[in-house]
């Protein structure tokens, strides 16, 4: 059958349903770790869980190291180093889900300007669409008697970590541009070690010293956060992921991404008790809305045209 038009067997459905809620829910999981440990701490935890069960049975990846190092910079140091410190300055989990799916769109930039991409018309809408939502987040600053619950700075860094995450995407590009046989969890698991030592490094320089060496006697939800967010969302949730793009078409998989933000509004604001201001819930939908063109446009047009 067609990957194109296969459908998702009972079990890929719970799978994709399974990382929606894991991805979705790892905000909830950084909102607790950072109450104990700064987010440097938490940015080395987090890739110690991840690297030391896989490193003994993985093999290291066969391709050239300075892709492994690129990656490791800009996902774990830059992405994940960025949107912690957001965390910690003032951003909520709820509003962090969403602002980091504008990654799509730096993606799409750097694409264009990397990479010599075009751009869709149904992503020139998204882009559009994009900026008013970015707009609206921002007006929420301007906005007599705003939301208290993030700062500029928060919303700043988060999307520099989306930022991030869009320039490790395009190292992940051209990492199999030039490598025939790539292979993803390899490629994950040894990348994965390059974050650590920089983020101990970023501790030992920037973290007071009083919280330098709290490890001994973190609590055990410091260590279940450490624990979900290495094992979970990074080992199994990639996992999964990367098994449902090799059974399936981008296009019957990626749509599943847009429940991440849904899962990470409901549980911010379930469990930490986040508060959405009414600019919030504009850009909020601006940005959804881009996603949705993004995903479904070329589909709608199709169909408009018959």
């Amino acid at each position: 059958m067609n990957r194109e038009n296969s459908p998702l067997s009972g079990r890929d459905l719970v799978a994709a349903l399974c990382v929606v809620l894991i991805w979705g829910t790892n905000f909830i999981a950084m909102k607790f770790g950072l109450r104990e440990l700064t987010p440097f701490q938490l940015g080395a935890g987090r890739y110690l869980f991840a690297v030391l069960p896989l490193l003994l049975f993985v093999r290291p990846p066969k391709l050239a190291w300075k892709w492994i190092l690129l990656y490791g910079c800009t996902q774990g140091v830059g992405q994940f180093g960025l949107l912690f410190l957001s965390l910690k300055v003032g951003m909520s989990a709820s509003l962090a889900s969403v602002i980091l799916q504008t990654q799509v769109f730096f993606t799409a930039f750097l694409g264009f300007t990397l990479l010599g991409e075009r751009a869709s018309r149904p992503l020139q809408i998204g882009l559009i669409l994009a900026a008013l939502g970015l707009a609206c987040f921002g007006m929420n600053y301007l906005a007599p008697g705003h939301s208290q619950v993030t700062t500029p700075a928060g919303f700043a860094l988060c999307l520099a970590a989306a930022a991030m995450w869009a320039a490790s995407n395009i190292v992940v590009r051209r990492a199999q541009q030039s490598t025939p046989q790539f292979e993803v969890v390899p490629f994950m698991v040894w990348s994965s070690l390059v974050p650590i030592l920089p983020f101990i490094g970023l501790s030992l320089a920037f973290d007071a010293p009083a919280t330098r060496w709290q490890w001994t006697h973190v609590s055990f939800t410091a260590l279940a956060s450490l624990a979900y967010l290495g094992w979970m969302a990074t080992i199994l949730g990639y996992a999964m992921w990367t098994g449902l793009l090799k059974r399936h078409a981008v296009n019957r998989v990626a749509p599943f991404s847009l429940g991440v933000p849904v899962v990470g509004i409901s549980s911010g604001m379930l469990v930490l008790g986040d508060v959405i201001g009414a600019w919030q819930w504009g850009g909020i939908a601006f940005i959804v809305a881009a996603l949705l063109s993004v995903m479904f446009g070329a589909r709608w047009a199709a169909a408009l045209r018959r």
